[in-house]
């Protein structure tokens, strides 16, 4: 009976400790080996790829003496280049309005109010061109069709998960090498990985503001925009665990 008393107290001491660890907030173990010796490596894995998407921004900016001479001088203008753009195989799904914008200009004098001498228009589109190649000679034919605002190109890379997993794939290599290294110096040896952290990436975006290759002095020149290579990189954070 005395066995049974005991039984039945120890269930019920233990009963109150599960429901705590059922309905409170879940405690975070931390990750640490039980025995041995901790390391942790920042690595940063990379490989590279030819951007093959280029965004451009081209617009036209129009002045007159009023504000709808300056908006219809614009509109005019506009449609000739998006015209330019459809005639050059440019999808709509390749086109974003990216500003319209009407603005008085104004003359300054000394001890004087500003005096409205006319107005700006301005109206420019988002270009995404999935040949790098051609859009050096497709911003030849906007200029030629009234666009007189360009920035750009953002080069990238449209479809980066494949180089992501070699970079991913390279950090992990150059991370356990760095542990080997640092276990060999120590007079010990890597056990085996205790967790992987992503810790950043980059995709191949524009890494540096846009540029545009402008047309030389000649009048037969033409824009040239190089595409080089991009560095697509991840970093991983990974913990080692060593012993002897």
């Amino acid at each position: 009976m005395r066995h049974a008393v005991l039984a039945i107290l120890t269930a019920t001491a233990v009963l109150p400790a599960v429901a705590a660890a059922q309905t409170g907030p879940a405690s975070v173990v931390p990750m640490v080996a039980a025995a041995g010796t901790v390391l942790d490596v920042v690595a940063e894995g990379k490989t590279t790829r030819v951007p093959d998407l280029a965004t451009i921004r081209a617009g036209v900016v129009s002045t007159a003496p009023t504000a709808a001479q300056a908006l219809g001088d614009n509109a005019a203008s506009m449609t000739k280049v998006m015209a330019a753009l459809r005639r050059a195989g440019v999808a709509a799904r390749d086109l974003t309005t990216a500003t319209v914008q009407l603005s008085p200009q104004y003359r300054y004098a000394d001890n004087q109010p500003p005096v409205v001498t006319g107005y700006q228009a301005t109206n420019t589109v988002s270009i995404r061109f999935r040949d790098v190649a051609t859009s050096g000679a497709i911003l030849d034919a906007l200029v030629a069709q009234g666009a007189n605002q360009i920035d750009g190109p953002n080069l990238s890379v449209a479809e980066p998960e494949a180089a992501l997993d070699e970079a991913r794939t390279d950090a992990l290599r150059r991370a356990r090498a760095r542990a080997d290294l640092y276990a060999k110096a120590a007079g010990l040896r890597v056990v085996r990985i205790v967790s992987i952290g992503e810790a950043g990436q980059d995709a191949g975006g524009p890494d540096r503001p846009p540029v545009f290759y402008a047309r030389a002095m000649a009048a037969d020149a033409k824009t040239v925009v190089a595409p080089g290579e991009k560095d697509i990189t991840a970093t991983l954070q990974v913990r080692f665990l060593l012993d002897q």
